[in-house]
């Protein structure tokens, strides 16, 4: 009878390490599935993250470049808003308008006409196509160098009105 007793007692020792292996085989296989999967996932983040990384990189690179290039335009439109405060300053307008109002007349039409023209044409127009109109004063002994000459009429502007 202490056979029967120890056998039961070791069938149910051995009963005991055989489901514990087992339960803890069985917890062993569901962890690794979950690892897995939660790696998988992480992988993917990872992934997603590196190429982030990498276009915002790219972006910045690409900002840096045109905000160089903005700069550089800010520059040159600063020197150039510089030049017309200086050639404001040395132009006697006041004096033009009291003394000479057909002269000033004429350089700001011309010059309003050159303006449009440059802005047709900046715009995709073809505005350098067309001559200034002939009710322009052109030929004036204070006429800028660098205004248009150009003082060939083929326009029919009927709003335009003729200056006495």
């Amino acid at each position: 009878m202490a056979r029967l007793y120890l056998m039961l007692i070791v069938l149910g020792v051995l009963g005991g390490v055989g489901y514990a292996g087992y339960s803890y085989y069985t917890n062993t296989q569901q962890k690794i599935e979950t690892l897995t999967a939660n790696n998988a996932r992480l992988e993917t983040a990872v992934k997603i993250s590196e190429e982030s990384v990498v276009t915002l990189q790219r972006e910045a690179f690409e900002n840096a470049k045109r905000t160089s290039e903005l700069q550089k335009k800010l520059q040159k439109a600063e020197a150039y808003g510089d030049s017309l405060r200086r050639k404001l300053r040395q132009l006697d307008l006041l004096g033009d308008a009291l003394n000479k109002p057909k002269d000033l007349e004429g350089r700001m039409n011309g010059a309003t006409a050159k303006l449009w023209r440059e802005l047709i044409d900046e715009s995709g127009g073809t505005g350098t196509d067309r001559p200034l109109p002939g009710w322009l004063q052109q030929d004036t002994d204070t006429r800028n160098a660098s205004n248009d000459t150009n003082t060939k009429d083929n326009s029919t502007n009927s709003s335009s009105t003729e200056t006495d």
